[in-house]
């Protein structure tokens, strides 16, 4: 029986279809941006707003059943003084069909394709999501077409919305506007060949009126805008002014290779590819001109109005922009200088120099890639270019050597003429002078300070200039590899032959450059007081021999001091000493105490401290008398003693200082060590002042050495008469403090007597060894602050002989941004690629300013007026999307380039290219005219009216048509508004 009955299906038709949650998420999505309401008001846009203002976006996806749509909102953000509410009326029409009508914003060069087409300033666009098909069946697009007009109609949005069909390539868009009895709509048409009947303005006229359909008789006149487009090419005899350096003969000049100071910069090819001319007739009424297929009005020299664009080269490559780029890749490598060199080298030093003199050495002293024993100058300068030329590969030329050698004679200009070691000092101080003079001028030459670089023109400058270009045109990595060894040869021959190092400022080392200069300065220094004590030896031996000279009356022998003993017996192994060889060749560390460089006061007799009768006569090292005091246990006044200059450290030694201290803890053992860990100095001054001052006390050092540690009061003594007395501060009289014990320990020592604090030898080797155990990545990243340095002044040099604005403000953006980049132990490869690049953009818009001003060149004789508008054109070009030529064609650019295209034209079609001007005869006699201008590459027609539609007595409404005729395509965007309430 239950089988019997009849089953019933109930369909619930009350249950939302996936197009119904289309349209409403489309609804939802137009209530969440605000969308909804009037739109209407009295905003109207001044001229070229499209172009200077800010066009703002926002997406979201939204899906129909499994497809997935992008739903975008375009608009153009308002400034400050449109933030106002807007006083709307009720019944106005959508702001979308008064833009249609404007026509401030004809033609922007940068904007929304529908922006051009249309005119609008807001608008809505639903397009397939990405990787999803394109809308192509006519059954889909009615769908689409529905839902949006339910969506507009059920939220009152009058905003219009586009919905993209067809590939998008194609770039088709129909769309709808609603609002208070109006509607418009928004068609395309995109054909691949421009109709013969449709070729000109007259045949877009009659579709423009057949598709309003307007019976009104006579018809509103039609406004009419047309551009024509014209592109240039062809530069013909405007070459790019630019060539690249001719590699192979930068050598041929003068010794020293003045060519390795100079950075390459500018484009290798033509940065400027196309040049646009569009020539504009705007708001032009129906009827002024004739444009059919027989006869046209349109002369582009009588156009009223003209702008230009350029197409620039996509990442064309810069001379220096390479440079850097291939100069930062070094640091990537791991290769030692060994590594690329060859191991040869290193073996063949051990075999040479195995003998048993240096056996100990070889034992006690650190592994290093690069032999640093202490050979003879010529043995070390000699073997080791022997061995260099033998581990080179057969495939290398000749010439490297001599580009080797042009290098090193750019480096060290003191080896370029031959010079004795006091004019080489003096040509050190000159220069140095000179250097700072310029850099107190010059507060570009200071950029060193802000990146922590090294002074124009230094040593360390000219070497990152000198590794960088050997890496970029001699050889690359092994090319660096050999100029580094090269290079830390040629500064130990200037150590051991005492030549002060040219392009280095004398004293300590400055911890505001960058670490490879201190380690160079520091290197200076020691040979600089190497050679200071070594003439103090000459002159204390001079005086010993004149005194036996008078003492004895004879010049045979004369003793030898017992502190000149130590000198005798350590270089009694040398048979002959050059002039140049330090008078001491062992380590300063040794116990024994020797002479020791004083350019303050003289060296006076040795002083013996079995004389301690304090007498005056037996003081030594003394400067100038000290404020009139006088000492506290006698009368004898206080005298400045000689004191020994503290050793000068580079910024890696303080902060290794700094690492041992800190491990010492706070513990009283590790603050007892610290204490005299640091006392070295000041026991050093102590007994120079014990020596200057004999019979002083520790209140006199104290008076001297620091003021603030000894307080006097005015007291009244026992015959009741008020005198001052002095006392050490608290706390010098804690039982912690070094003082007192240092000065308990303190030997009377003048300056020249005691163990030297700066160990001249120990510091000098350290430096060649650090250097010599470098590799090319490490070398790289010394060297980066330099060349980037190079780089920005270069850059500066540039533009301040182009005068480019946008270039001047980022190299000021790039300064400050350096300086980041190149603090000690901040290296992020990534920020520094990005960083050259910018370097890089700076550099193709000065070569693209080079290249507009070598074409556009100013006829003489013309006025300075039209000198400096051509020049403010051409500056315009680089920074603005597109410019108006002053005057169009009568003006001076507007000259220049329809020159141009005159040349270019004749070009084309004429050989040679020096004819006149004129007419040009074909082999048979026949004369035809060259134009002046080729064929448009673009034409756009741009038709406003208003009108009633669809009937006679329907409201007046704004109807629009761009059409776009391309050689290869077809396009026309009609917006069609109509009366919704009265037709």
């Amino acid at each position: 029986m239950f089988e019997m009955l009849e089953v019933f299906e109930i369909t619930d038709f009350t249950t939302a279809s996936e197009w119904e949650r289309f349209v409403s998420r489309v609804e939802e999505v137009l209530n969440d941006w605000r969308l909804i309401g009037n739109s209407a008001g009295n905003l109207s846009l001044e001229k070229g707003e499209y172009t200077r203002g800010t066009w703002g976006e926002k997406s979201l996806e939204i899906n129909f059943a499994d497809f997935k749509f992008l739903i975008t909102h375009h608009f153009l953000k308002k400034g400050e003084k449109d933030t106002g509410k807007d006083n709307f009326e009720e019944d106005a029409f959508p702001l979308a069909m008064e833009d249609l009508l404007c026509m401030n914003n004809d033609f922007p060069p940068h904007a929304h394709c529908l922006v051009r087409w249309y005119g609008i300033r807001e608008f809505v666009v639903i397009n397939p999501s990405t990787n999803y098909e394109a809308i192509i069946s006519e059954s889909k697009c009615n769908l689409l077409f529905s839902s949006i007009a339910i969506s507009l109609a059920n939220s009152g949005c009058q905003v219009p919305i586009f919905v993209q069909i067809q590939q998008k390539w194609r770039q088709m868009y129909a769309g709808e506007c609603l609002g208070p009895g109006v509607r418009t709509d928004f068609e395309m048409v995109h054909l691949w060949k421009v109709p013969s009947q449709y070729n000109h303005l007259s045949g877009l006229l009659d579709i423009f009126k057949s598709k309003i359909g307007c019976n009104q008789s006579p018809l509103p006149p039609v406004n009419i805008t047309i551009r024509f487009t014209y592109i240039l090419q062809d530069w013909h005899q405007y070459l790019w002014p630019k060539q690249p350096p001719d590699l192979d003969t930068l050598l041929g000049g003068e010794v020293g290779g003045v060519e390795f100071g100079k950075l390459p910069f500018g484009a290798c090819e033509e940065p400027i590819i196309e040049l646009y001319l569009a020539t504009t007739w705007p708001h032009l009424p129906e009827g002024t001109v004739v444009d059919n297929d027989v006869y046209s009005d349109l002369d582009p020299l009588q156009a009223p109005h003209w702008s230009v664009r350029v197409r620039t080269a996509e990442n064309p490559q810069c001379l220096l922009g390479d440079l850097l780029t291939e100069f930062l890749k070094l640091s990537f490598r791991k290769e030692s200088t060994e590594d690329i060199l060859g191991r040869r080298l290193v073996e063949d030093e051990g075999k040479e120099n195995s003998d048993v003199s240096t056996a100990l050495s070889k034992l006690t002293e650190p592994a290093a890639t690069v032999p640093i024993s202490k050979l003879s100058v010529s043995n070390m300068v000699h073997s080791a270019r022997k061995h260099i030329q033998r581990q080179r590969h057969d495939d290398e030329s000749p010439r490297n050597t001599d580009i080797l050698n042009s290098v090193l004679l750019y480096l060290f200009l003191d080896a370029a003429v031959e010079r004795s070691s006091e004019n080489s000092k003096n040509k050190a101080s000159e220069e140095n002078s000179c250097e700072k003079a310029e850099q107190d001028k010059n507060s570009v030459c200071n950029l060193y300070l802000q990146l922590k670089s090294a002074p124009i023109d230094s040593l360390t400058y000219r070497l990152a200039l000198c590794v960088c270009l050997a890496n970029y045109n001699y050889g690359g990595l092994r090319a660096v590899a050999h100029l580094w060894q090269e290079f830390v040869l040629e500064l130990r021959y200037h150590w051991e032959n005492n030549h002060l190092i040219y392009g280095l400022a004398v004293g300590p080392p400055d911890l505001r450059c960058c670490l490879l200069h201190q380690k160079l300065q520091m290197l200076n220094c020691c040979i600089e007081r190497k050679r200071a004590r070594d003439e103090a030896c000459k002159v204390l031996e001079a005086n010993k021999e004149r005194e036996c000279r008078v003492s004895d009356g004879y010049q045979k022998s004369f003793p030898v001091p017992e502190s000149m003993i130590v000198t005798t017996t350590a270089s009694s192994s040398t048979k002959e000493m050059s002039l140049g060889k330090s008078c001491d060749s062992r380590s300063d560390s040794e116990e024994e105490f020797c002479e020791c460089l004083s350019d303050q006061g003289e060296v006076e007799a040795p002083y013996t401290e079995n004389k301690k009768d304090g007498s005056k006569s037996n003081a030594e090292g003394r400067l100038h008398p000290f404020k009139n005091m006088t000492l506290l246990n006698s009368q004898d006044p206080i005298y400045v003693p000689v004191t020994q200059e503290p050793a000068p450290m580079t910024e890696d030694l303080l902060e290794e200082q700094s690492e041992v201290l800190a491990k010492l803890g706070t513990s009283a053992e590790g603050t007892n060590l610290c204490a005299r860990m640091q006392s070295e100095c000041l026991l050093s001054d102590m007994e120079s002042f014990k020596a200057a001052n004999p019979g002083c006390v520790l209140e006199d050092f104290v008076r001297w050495y620091s003021p603030r540690d000894y307080i006097e009061e005015e007291v009244i003594d026992e015959k009741g008469n008020t005198v001052v007395k002095g006392n050490l501060s608290a706390r010098m009289k804690f039982p912690d403090n070094m003082w007192p014990e240092t000065w308990e320990t303190a030997r009377i020592l003048p300056a020249c007597r005691q163990r030297r604090l700066f160990d001249i030898t120990k510091e000098a080797e350290n430096v060649l060894h650090y250097l010599a155990v470098q590799k090319p990545a490490d070398l790289t990243h010394h060297l980066l602050p330099c060349i980037l340095h190079a780089a920005i002044l270069k850059l500066k040099e540039e533009e301040l002989v182009e005068d480019i604005p946008s270039v001047k403000k980022s190299i000021q953006q790039a300064t400050s941004q350096a300086s980041i980049l190149l603090q000690p132990h901040i290296h992020d490869n990534k920020k520094l690629e990005d960083f050259i690049n910018q370097l890089i953009t700076m550099e193709t818009v000065i070569t693209q300013a080079r290249s507009l001003k070598a074409k556009f060149v100013v006829n003489e004789g013309e006025s300075e007026e039209d000198k400096a508008e051509v020049e403010k054109f051409v500056i315009s070009l680089l920074e603005e999307p597109e410019v108006v030529v002053s005057r169009a064609g009568q003006g001076p650019a507007g000259s220049i380039i329809h020159r141009l295209f005159v040349i270019a034209q004749r070009a084309s079609l004429l050989t040679p290219l020096e004819e006149d001007l004129g007419n040009v005869r074909k082999p048979n006699g026949v004369s035809i005219k060259v134009p002046d201008f080729p064929s448009p590459a673009g034409r756009e027609i741009l038709l406003r009216t208003c009108v009633p539609r669809p009937a006679p007595y329907s409201k007046a409404l704004p109807q629009r048509l761009f059409c776009v005729l391309l050689r290869k395509e077809f396009r026309l965007a009609g917006a069609f508004s109509s009366d919704t309430s009265f037709f």
